[in-house]
């Protein structure tokens, strides 16, 4: 099977990207199960709303992923408790609306997936012990026992938490993934046991900006101008950022990583 899964969507132009290609990309490629870390989706980059995630479902997402922008619209508190199909990191404080994981069948009903959302630690907003949640999670998610494959997106700042994070999980899961920093590392790779991994996949965004934010602006705010205003999107062509990832049906490890880079102005 060919999963799937796409960076962090930024703002009206991600989301435009999406709507103008995920249907067709998916057609074309044969994907069985496609993941799409939403948390900047909203028009100011900022969490994501109710009719977007919709949207994002209506256009062939299975599941959406997040991470620390994930409360900055208020009425995702309520919608992410009834809608199981967009995660939030699972190592958030204790008692956080929605869950961190679940298992999820594919459209055709033939497999099961068990998708995982975790925060780094270092220089994100505060959360339990990421390590430690993970092993919680994978005592409870066992490749080939309850689920078919598992996919771990990992949303942080450092690459050093994301490469431990895919070791611990080789072997025992279909690949492992990073998202936030919103720019594609060149370490695409199937680990020695078999677990797909990319420390970051970038984002879904306009790469003409600073991470994805208009780089007019960005850089009135580095240099502390009076007149630079609050972060706002790119406007311009996005690019789609992921990976596709061949996994093998018996296994459930990975075959075969390839990344996909769609449109706007970053070459592949």
């Amino acid at each position: 099977m060919k999963i799937l899964i796409l960076g962090d969507v930024v703002g009206n132009s991600g989301r435009k990207a999406i709507k103008n290609n995920l249907s067709k990309i998916i057609n074309d490629y044969e994907i069985g199960f496609t993941i799409i870390n939403g948390e900047n989706a909203a028009d100011d980059g900022k969490g994501i709303t109710k009719s977007i995630a919709e949207e994002f479902f209506l256009l062939g997402a299975d599941v959406i992923t997040s991470g620390n922008h994930i409360w900055d619209k208020q009425e995702t508190i309520d919608y992410i408790n009834k809608e199981n199909r967009l995660l939030r990191p699972a190592n958030l404080l204790q008692d956080s609306p929605g869950n961190g994981y679940g298992i999820y069948s594919t459209k055709n009903n033939k497999f099961k997936v068990g998708v995982i959302n975790l925060m780094g630690n270092v220089f994100m907003k505060k959360t339990e012990n990421v390590f430690e949640a993970a092993k919680k999670i994978k005592d409870k998610i066992i490749l080939k026992k309850n689920v078919d494959f598992i996919m771990i997106d990992f949303h942080g700042e450092i690459t050093s938490e994301k490469m431990a994070i895919g070791h611990f999980f080789d072997g025992e899961s279909t690949g492992v993934v990073g998202t936030h920093t919103h720019v594609p590392t060149a370490d695409t790779r199937i680990l020695e046991k078999g677990t797909a991994y990319q420390t970051d996949i970038g984002m879904c965004g306009d790469y003409n900006s600073v991470i994805g934010m208009n780089k007019e602006n960005s850089l009135k705010k580095f240099f502390k101008s009076k007149d630079a205003i609050q972060h706002f999107p790119a406007e311009g062509e996005a690019t789609l950022s992921g990976l596709i990832i061949e996994a093998d049906d018996v296994t459930g490890l990975a075959k075969k990583i390839s990344r996909l880079i769609k449109g706007g102005s970053l070459v592949k």
